[in-house]
């Protein structure tokens, strides 16, 4: 059988002023994903993590192109459907949760409306199905008095009931995979953590798989099952979120690691050198080596391929840590 969801060497580009600037915002990215799994897309802002879940449902900008690779559902090759055909993939097979809900909630329809929509639309409800199911999810959203609230506007709830909003949105075609864009930026520690239990909780009810989207290390270790490491368009590293910890491979993994504050540590916090390089303009060889403390001479010169550890794991650098604990 194969995975539920497989990506294989997924090239996205922009395209500038008439064609005279090209950027390489995705460039070979390969990935997979089992029902019930959580996969963790991590990297710095502009790393080509959004970008590649906008590929995935096919909604990416103007100006950006699919120029190769391959995005199969079941063995389905999603890049090979017509507009009229990935519509009804969206919300039905495949969910998206962004970070910001009011970019995603319409202010001039009541909480019924754009919760009802999707199961209006994909599962065919009608009339007191569709009303009994709409409070059904509004309930597994942990929304109070979900009877009353679905007759309110967005700008009646909270931020974080806003996101769960969206979150009963996402669940209510009963997708099979949920991709979950940085859901809990604008969120307070404390909502953040009810809004991830949450996440865990219709995970295990529905089986539904998750692409979670983040920056932030702690939540990748609370969520996922496997993590992949985006740096300048490619995965310089995938391995199961614990060996990832424990035994990071890439030295940006290892970089990131060092950045992220330890508690009761009174030591200065780490920051990686330098900054992400121009997707316009990488450097030859391999992108990290700039900022990377482990560059060798090949390293400014030949960019290294993926090595595959086995198990899923992948490494792109010449020269793997080999470290047997990360400290």
């Amino acid at each position: 059988m194969p995975p539920l969801l497989q990506v294989q060497d997924l090239k996205i580009y922009y395209s500038g002023f008439r064609g005279t600037r090209v950027v390489k915002a995705v460039d070979g990215v390969s990935f997979s994903l089992e029902t019930g799994e959580t996969l963790g897309l991590v990297g710095e802002s502009g790393s080509g993590k959004s970008t590649t879940c906008h590929a995935i449902v096919r909604v990416l900008p103007p100006g950006a192109r699919i120029v190769g690779g391959s995005v199969q559902l079941e063995g389905e090759e999603l890049l090979e459907k017509r507009p009229r055909e990935i519509r009804a993939v969206r919300g039905r097979r495949i969910a998206t949760i962004i970070q910001d809900p009011m970019s995603s909630l319409d202010p001039l329809f009541t909480i019924y409306d754009q919760v009802a929509e999707p199961a209006y639309y994909h599962r065919a409800l009608r009339g007191r199905r569709l009303r009994q199911r709409v409070q059904e999810l509004l309930t597994a959203v942990r929304i109070p008095s979900p009877e009353a609230r679905m007759r309110e506007f967005p700008h009646q709830m909270s931020g974080g009931m806003r996101q769960r909003i969206v979150g009963a949105i996402a669940q209510a075609g009963g997708p099979q995979i949920i991709i979950a864009d940085e859901p809990t930026t604008n969120l307070d520690v404390t909502i953040q953590l009810q809004y991830l239990n949450l996440l865990k909780d219709l995970q295990r009810a529905s089986g539904v798989a998750l692409i979670f989207v983040t920056h932030n290390l702690g939540i990748v270790a609370k969520m996922c099952d496997k993590v992949a490491v985006m740096y300048a368009g490619k995965i310089v590293e995938q391995q199961p979120v614990r060996d990832l910890f424990y035994t990071p491979r890439h030295p940006y993994t290892r970089a990131l690691l060092d950045s992220m504050p330890k508690l009761g540590s009174k030591e200065p916090l780490y920051a990686i050198p330098g900054q992400p390089p121009d997707p316009a303009a990488l450097p030859p060889g391999c992108s990290f080596h700039p900022r990377c403390t482990h560059a060798l001479e090949r390293c400014w010169t030949e960019e290294p391929g993926e090595e595959r550890l086995g198990d899923g794991r992948t490494v792109r650098c010449w020269l793997p840590l080999q470290e047997a604990k990360h400290a």
